[in-house]
This record gives structure tokens, C-alpha cells and sequence, in this order.
């Protein structure tokens, strides 16, 4: 064995890891999710910001908090789009892959 090989078992683990993404979606309901009024508006914020277009080579570190700043406007645009606002907090349905990204960057 190469020491590339795994780089191909690893592949195959992702295909089947898409596959079992493929039963949650079809299974998942939407997460109701009920926030503090500054989280919410600090995803918002997130939304509706503009960025600079065009990027000079990210580090892998860099992309990762790219990415996850990205999900955060995400959710910050479903808050938008259709948040209900009750006092002091909003109630959102996030979709099962918004609600996964921000527990991944709570852990």
C-alpha cells in the first residue's frame, strides 16, 4: 500500500457519508429554534454585509472561518426571510444542515 492509498479509502468514506446525508435530508424536519435578540441580529448583520470580491490565497484556517462566517449569514438570511420576532427573541426553523454547521462551531 501507497501511503496515498488512503486518500482513496477516504473518498469512498465521503461518498457513502453523502449517501447517509442524502437519508437524513429526506427525513429531517426543519429545527425550530428560538434565539436571543442579539444573535439574531448579529446573524443578520452576517447577511447583509458585502464583502471584498476577489481573495488573495487562503491559509486552511482562513477558508474555515470563511466558511463558517458564511453559514452564519446563511442563517442570518432565514432569520430575514422568516424569523417570527416574540419579545426578546426570534423563533427560526433552520434546516438541519444550518443547525449542524453552528453546533459544529459551538464544539
Amino acid at each position: 500500500m501507497t501511503d496515498r492509498e488512503q486518500y482513496v479509502r477516504y473518498g469512498n468514506d465521503v461518498k457513502v457519508l453523502a449517501a447517509i446525508g442524502e437519508q437524513v435530508a429526506a427525513q429531517a424536519s426543519p429545527v425550530t429554534m428560538r434565539l436571543p435578540k442579539a444573535l439574531a441580529e448579529s446573524a443578520m448583520a452576517a447577511w447583509e454585509r458585502e464583502e471584498l470580491s476577489g481573495r488573495d490565497p487562503e491559509t486552511h484556517e482562513e477558508y474555515t472561518r470563511r466558511a463558517g462566517a458564511a453559514e452564519l449569514a446563511f442563517i442570518g438570511l432565514e432569520i430575514s426571510n422568516h424569523g417570527r420576532w416574540e419579545g426578546e427573541e426570534v423563533v427560526v426553523d433552520l434546516d438541519v444542515a444550518s443547525a449542524g454547521a453552528a453546533l459544529r462551531a459551538s464544539q
